[in-house]
């Protein structure tokens, strides 16, 4: 899975922006927030990626919650969703169109949403 790395907060309106930008062209952006430390967190980024097919129209970006977690706090602001953690959320025309957590992490799911 090629991941950008989300480690700076001005990231994240960029991000938005870009999703402005280029939804002419079907740009969605993937979020996943994940828990070094956590066993689910981790059992769910390996589900994920052993799954992934990367689509050229989604870019998919990495936060680590322990190092980063006033981009997470951001995250939950910006495209009001609650926090949770793993979580993964799709971005496009700079609003969240889908979000889940924990077991509910599904490559197949995420692909079929970024379609709509």
């Amino acid at each position: 899975m090629l991941w950008n790395k989300l480690t700076h907060i001005d990231q994240l309106k960029e991000i938005k922006n870009l999703t402005l930008e280029q939804s002419g062209k079907g740009l969605t952006v993937l979020l996943f927030k994940h828990s070094t430390r956590c066993s689910i967190s981790s059992m769910a980024l390996n589900r994920l990626e052993s799954k992934w097919t990367n689509p050229e129209h989604i870019q998919a970006y990495y936060l680590d919650l322990l190092n980063h977690r006033d981009i997470s706090n951001e995250i939950a602001t910006m495209f009001q969703v609650e926090h949770a953690s793993p979580q993964v959320l799709l971005i496009k025309n700079g609003v969240c169109i889908y979000h889940n957590s924990h077991s509910g992490i599904s490559a197949s799911e995420i692909l079929e949403a970024a379609k709509n």
